[in-house]
């Protein structure tokens, strides 16, 4: 690397001092010597013979011939040393610093490197000190020495700087800056914070390998055993061949943090004993799963995909070249709604249930999480296939920490209901977008049914639910349309005294009822009212998901709009309550037969042709509005295609999903020459051509969906930014969109 590597505003070190050419402190030398982040390296080890090496292997610039001569010509001291020896060399050096000087370390244990900071200058006025930065690169090998030093060994890794609360800005940015000139990703973390977890992530697994190669070396017949031993006890134990003195000094120093988690794990390893002896597969089931999904999520991490870090951290971008065909046979994801509750309600039922076309994407993967926290054990998913060992209503158990999920608002509102009647208190939270969606319409009314909930600012994500007395059952109007509301209100019902209800002022989705129904727990439908009577009980079933007819929108659409289509849809999901998008379509002329409709786990399905046919505008009845709420976006593009004006009024809900969905697709549109009129509860859109552009997606799904299929009449390129929430909802859309004919390609900055 070069200077380049440094940011503006920080200045090239002139001179770095590394007390301890070891491994880390050797190859920290060595990679600002290399890339330039230090115009000369001093360094100084307690052996002459490797500070020898290190000068003739070019580790550093220079040799210091004592402690303090290193200290006294450095503007930053680097600390490479046994965290047990720290405090013996600061008393050394303690008024040898420069003026300004700064002082890092590379331990893994910041606590016992702030005390030994604290004790040494404590008779030092703070001004006269050094700047304390500590710091802990999360890099290591097998080897020490310094002719094991790499300068490549920082390189993609992690370095977690400890500022203290006296921080000095600048001086933080000068050692982060150096730590990035190595390729390293800095961070920052509290004292406390990073032993705790340190302790639990490397100290705990050093100790364990250590232990149990031990304890495998005094059998016997060791010698056998070794023989024997497979690439997985190698890969597990290696660490054990680590500097036993390091490692000693590091649980001495961190006894605190470590004893913490060690005492958890053995109760945890008793238990497991306590199964193998008891013959308790379920129990060993529920650890071994729950472990499988935990290292698969850390592997996503690792590698970039997660739903944690994917949605926040990368811009994908659709590029959509115009035109394109639209046919063939396909099946889209599995319904999310239905997904959500499978688990959710599997979970609470007695029994075993199974589940056939589970949808993988994230926010349905957040749920099964949730739940496999809360101690349900959970196998899969596999190829769509979920088997959830239920608890029962009463059998869930409180979360480690903080329920995320995700890009879910769905997740969100039926959870709070879910949790409402529990005995342990929980917290959801979610992404960024999922962070500012209104959650005061589930609080208020669960608030009226005697549960405890505090909300973020403006009645906004996180959402803090207090373990309280038994809910008392209530009836409720909702003052809008909305499946959510109500779902969420009928599920708290479950742990209610009494009989809840809930009448709906235009009819939503109703897979909360049904699936209910089918799991044996009876959900009384009069009119535009639904209810239950709680402390009941759910029995365990067998639930085939159909696929969503929100995903299947897109595909519909598109091959509305595009001459010569022709296009299959297999298995869709006809639930009454959300059939509003073929509705529309053929209200506008669309060309859309149905065949193959069967009953599967009491939802109704059917597969859906969809050919070309003109379409032309329409006012949208407003009693169609609630049954198509998710498909708007789309069908915005299905307007635009249309002759004549489209007329949407009383959709005031779009507002508050994702995104501004009226807005944002309005602002999309305008990007690609259409104008639109945008009304307080609707829109007006006038049939017109759709020209080339870049548009915002602002990370919202379905409107990044839309404007793809938008491509197949475009006189133009589409770019969407902002993509990647779209694998929240439908996971395969690439895949089946370019099966189709769509010409998409998909890059990721």
């Amino acid at each position: 690397m070069s200077d380049s590597t440094i940011p503006a505003s920080v200045e090239i070190v002139d001179t770095v001092s590394v007390i301890g050419l070891g491994l880390i402190g050797g190859s920290f030398a060595k990679a600002l010597k290399e890339n330039g982040a230090a115009r000369r390296v001093v360094g100084f080890d307690r052996s002459p013979d490797e500070l020898t090496l290190g000068l003739s292997m070019g580790v550093i610039d220079d040799a210091a011939s004592s402690l303090k001569q290193a200290v006294e010509c450095a503007d930053v001291v680097v600390l490479a040393v046994p965290v047990r020896a720290v405090e013996a060399v600061l008393t050394d050096v303690k008024r040898c610093f420069k003026e300004n000087a700064i002082l890092t370390d590379v331990g893994s244990v910041k606590g016992s490197f702030v005390k030994a900071v604290e004790n040494v200058f404590a008779d030092i006025a703070p001004e006269d000190r050094p700047i304390i930065v500590p710091g802990h690169p999360i890099a290591g090998s097998e080897k020490s020495g310094v002719a094991a030093a790499n300068s490549s060994l920082f390189s993609n890794h992690k370095v977690i700087l400890t500022p203290l609360s006296e921080r000095n800005p600048q001086a933080v940015a000068q050692i982060s800056a150096m730590w990035s000139s190595c390729g390293a990703t800095v961070l920052e973390m509290g004292v406390d914070h990073h032993d705790d977890v340190l302790a639990a992530t490397s100290h705990l697994p050093h100790l364990i390998a250590f232990s149990l190669v031990d304890t495998l070396a005094g059998e016997g017949d060791s010698k056998e055993i070794f023989k024997y031993a497979a690439g997985g006890f190698r890969d597990f134990t290696r660490i054990a061949a680590s500097d036993p003195v390091m490692w000693s000094d590091i649980f001495l120093s961190n006894s605190a943090s470590t004893l913490k988690v060690l005492d958890h794990f053995a109760d945890d390893l008793a238990a497991l004993r306590d199964a193998i002896a008891n013959q308790d597969s379920k129990t060993l089931l529920g650890v071994f799963t729950r472990a499988k999904a935990a290292r698969d999520h850390f592997s996503r991490i690792l590698s970039g995909q997660a739903y944690t870090t994917i949605m926040n951290t990368k811009n994908v971008i659709f590029k959509m070249k115009p035109g394109g065909e639209v046919k063939g046979v396909i099946r889209v994801a599995g319904d999310k709604s239905m997904s959500h509750r499978s688990i959710m309600l599997g979970s609470l039922a007695d029994g075993v249930t199974e589940v056939e076309g589970f949808l993988e994407g994230e926010d349905s993967l957040a749920t099964l999480q949730a739940f496999r926290d809360m101690g349900v054990v959970i196998e899969g998913p596999d190829e769509g296939r979920v088997k959830i060992y239920g608890v029962g209503v009463n059998g869930l158990k409180q979360p480690p920490g903080p329920i995320y999920l995700g890009n879910s608002g769905t997740g969100m509102r039926l959870f709070a209901g879910l949790l409402a009647g529990q005995t342990f208190d929980t917290e959801l939270t979610g992404d960024a977008s999922l962070s500012t969606r209104p959650m005061e319409r589930v609080a208020a009314p669960l608030r009226l049914m005697g549960a405890v909930i505090e909300t973020g600012d403006q009645g906004r994500p996180p959402m803090k639910i207090k373990g309280s007395s038994p809910l008392k059952g209530m009836h409720y109007d909702m003052p809008m349309a909305s499946a959510q509301v109500k779902s969420c209100l009928l599920l708290a019902g479950i742990y209610a005294e009494g009989e809840t209800s809930v009448t709906e002022p235009a009819p939503t989705r109703d897979h909360t009822e049904r699936m209910l129904n089918g799991f044996g727990y009876p959900v009384r439908r009069e009119g535009a009212t639904a209810s239950l009577v709680g402390g009941g009980s759910l029995k365990a079933t067998k639930i085939d998901v159909p696929a969503d007819i929100s995903s299947a929108a897109f595909f519909m659409v598109a091959a509305s709009i595009t001459p010569g289509a022709h296009l299959t849809l297999k298995h869709v999901g006809m639930n009454p309550t959300r059939v509003g998008i073929i509705n529309i379509l053929r209200a506008m002329g669309g060309k859309i037969e149905v065949s193959n409709e069967s009953i599967v786990g009491g939802e109704p399905v059917a597969d859906l042709t969809v050919s070309y046919s003109p379409l032309k505008g329409i006012n949208i009845p407003e009693d169609q509005v609630p049954l198509a709420i998710d498909e708007f976006p789309v069908l915005f593009i299905a307007a635009v295609c249309a002759e004549g004006k489209t007329v949407l009024t009383g959709a005031e809900e779009l507002r508050v999903k994702e995104s501004d969905r009226i807005q944002v697709m309005a602002d999309g549109l305008k990007a690609l020459g259409v104008e639109t009129l945008v009304t307080p509860d609707g829109i007006e859109i006038e049939g017109s051509e759709i020209g080339g552009g870049s548009v915002y997606s602002h990370g919202d799904h379905r409107i990044a969906m839309s404007f793809a299929v938008a491509s197949l009449r475009a006189k133009g390129e589409i770019i969407i930014n902002d993509c990647a929430n779209v694998a929240t909802s439908f996971p395969n859309f690439e895949a089946l969109a370019k099966q189709v004919g769509m010409q998409i390609s998909v890059e990721h900055e």
